[in-house]
Parts: structure tokens; C-alpha cells; sequence
């Protein structure tokens, strides 16, 4: 028996992700006739029927279900192939893609970048910031090579290198609340206040609700200069990380609203990458630098980077 083809392998998939014969055609830049045979020359070969094709349009079967699950992860790993035989043979990439999450402490993740790119002298850092899912978006949609970000969900699709913690405080402006800051705040009283939150600059935003209180009255902003700006002017308060505002607890400028019931948190902070990707060789050798900087003498600096303020409650 013959053994099915990529391009009839394509062309199933294709009529799957579709919905039909001619629209799969198209986006193979295919024949119509052509697709058509490969699918019916695959069902021969298999010696099932992949498609219901009884209706106004073509539906798989329970069997053509079953068969196109393991069809899409050949499919992937033949593109994985691929991409890392044209890597191998364009040499090391011109171009390195890295999103940073909009928490991360800019000057220690970019001290990681800058020991790294001042050597790697032919490959261009393509830097990206992003809040919220975005930097998650970036990285499964296969827009970056890797991403400085929390991780809230563990997955072994994932490779991770823990490089700091974030601490994340409850602030505003002296005389915003027009009363005393203590400690037995509650989420409760601070509802009539303006909340500054910040925008996820994700296409798809993720559901997850960083310490918004629920019916209070918000502005969003894209970042957290921005963020801390608007905190300062009295416009709202909100959550900022310990390194933008450690001068301004220090100064006054900036009170921390943290109590028993108003919590701050810390955040650990990774590199990430896909395991499910061919990386290339100038990307293998940054994450091989970053994991030795973590492990190695470097990791107290960056801690030192990122240490101060006052502690988070957990």
C-alpha cells in the first residue's frame, strides 16, 4: 500500500480547516481537482472515508476525527522540519523577537539583553513591551522568540528560567482618599474611588482580573509610567510595582495603601519560551546565557536591581 503524502495530508487538513474542497484549494494554492484527489487517494490508501459528504457541506467522520488530530501533529513537526532546515542553512538569524511584560523591571532585564547582544554582533533585538496577555499572545501566536513575564498557569509546553520577583503595592497621592491611610482599609471603601488599571494589550484579552474591585469606577491606561503618573497627580490609585515607586514611598510623594485587607503580592518573573519550536542557534545561546546568569554571579545583581520598597504581604 502506498504511503499518504504531505500534500495529501495538506490538502485533508486543509478541507477541515476550510470547510470545503474549493476553499481549501485556495488557500494551498491548489487546483480544486487537485485536492479533491489527494483526499480521495488518501481514503483509498487509509481504507476509511474521511468525509460525510452528503450534505451541503462536507463534514468529517467519526473516523476522519479521530485521524485528523494525528494529522495536524504530523503536520506540525514537518513544519518544524523544515523551518530548521532553512535555519540551518541561512546560518544564525538577523533577528531576535523578545516581548517584555509591562511589570518587568526595565534596567535588570535589559542588563540580561545587553550582555548578550553586545557579542552577538550580526542579529538584530527586535523589543517588544506588552501588558497582560499580551506578551502570552506574542509568544503562541509565534510573534517573539522568548518572553520576560509572570507565569500564572505552569505547562509543560513551556521551558521557564525564574530571574526575579516583582513586588506590587497598593499606592496613591497624599490627600487622595480626603481621610487617614491605616491598615483596616477594605477593597469595600475604596469603591468610590477612581481605580487605575492597566490595558491588556492583547488582540484576544485574557479574563483575569488583577485586583479590580468589582463596581468601582476605573481608568486604563497602556503602561505603568503612565500609570504611576496619573497616581501621582491625584487622578486615582492602583497597584505599581515596588521598583517605580520605591523613591516616592521614600519621598512622600506616593503613600502605600497595603493593609489586612488591601494586599499587594509578589509576582516571580521568568524568561519563557516554547519547547514545541525549533530554535535557532543565536536564540539557544541567549537562553543558555540567561540560565547561567541566574544560577551564576550575575543573579545578585539582578536581584539588587530589583530589590526595595516595602515588602508585600503574600
Amino acid at each position: 500500500m502506498a504511503e499518504p503524502t504531505v500534500l495529501q495530508l495538506q490538502c485533508f487538513a486543509g478541507v477541515v480547516a476550510h470547510g470545503s474542497f474549493s476553499a481549501a484549494a485556495a488557500a494551498l494554492h491548489r487546483t480544486h481537482p487537485t485536492v479533491h484527489a489527494a483526499v480521495s487517494a488518501l481514503e483509498a490508501q487509509l481504507g476509511i472515508v474521511l468525509f460525510d459528504r452528503g450534505g451541503y457541506r462536507v463534514a468529517l467522520t467519526a473516523q476522519g476525527r479521530a485521524y485528523h488530530a494525528s494529522v495536524l501533529l504530523l503536520l506540525k513537526q514537518f513544519e518544524q522540519l523544515r523551518l530548521e532546515a532553512a535555519q540551518l542553512a541561512a546560518g544564525e538569524e538577523p533577528e531576535l523577537r523578545v516581548a517584555i511584560g509591562d511589570l518587568c523591571p526595565l534596567p535588570a532585564t535589559l542588563a540580561l539583553l545587553k550582555r548578550f547582544f553586545g557579542s552577538a554582533v550580526t542579529t538584530r533585538l527586535n523589543l517588544l513591551v506588552e501588558a497582560i496577555a499580551g506578551p502570552w499572545e506574542r509568544l503562541h501566536d509565534g510573534d517573539c522568540d522568548l518572553i520576560f513575564h509572570h507565569l500564572d498557569k505552569p505547562s509543560p509546553q513551556l521551558e521557564t528560567i525564574a530571574l526575579f520577583d516583582v513586588t506590587l503595592i497598593p499606592v496613591a497621592a497624599p490627600g487622595f482618599l480626603g481621610e487617614a491611610v491605616s491598615d483596616a482599609l477594605t477593597p469595600d471603601m475604596m469603591r468610590p474611588y477612581v481605580q487605575c488599571v492597566i490595558r491588556d494589550s492583547s488582540r484576544r484579552p485574557a479574563q483575569a482580573n488583577y485586583y479590580l474591585i468589582d463596581g468601582a469606577r476605573s481608568c486604563s491606561v497602556a503602561d505603568q509610567l503612565t500609570k504611576r503618573e496619573l497616581i501621582l497627580q491625584g487622578m486615582g490609585w492602583g497597584h505599581l510595582p515596588a521598583h517605580l515607586v520605591r523613591e516616592d514611598l521614600d519621598s512622600g510623594r506616593l503613600l502605600s495603601l497595603e493593609g489586612r485587607h488591601l494586599r499587594g503580592a509578589t509576582l516571580r518573573h521568568y524568561a519563557i519560551r516554547r519547547r514545541d519550536v525549533v530554535h535557532g542557534p543565536v536564540a539557544r545561546r541567549l537562553w543558555e546565557q540567561l540560565r547561567a546568569s541566574a544560577a551564576g554571579p550575575h543573579a545578585d545583581q539582578i536581584g539588587k536591581i530589583v530589590a526595595g520598597g516595602p515588602p508585600a504581604s503574600a
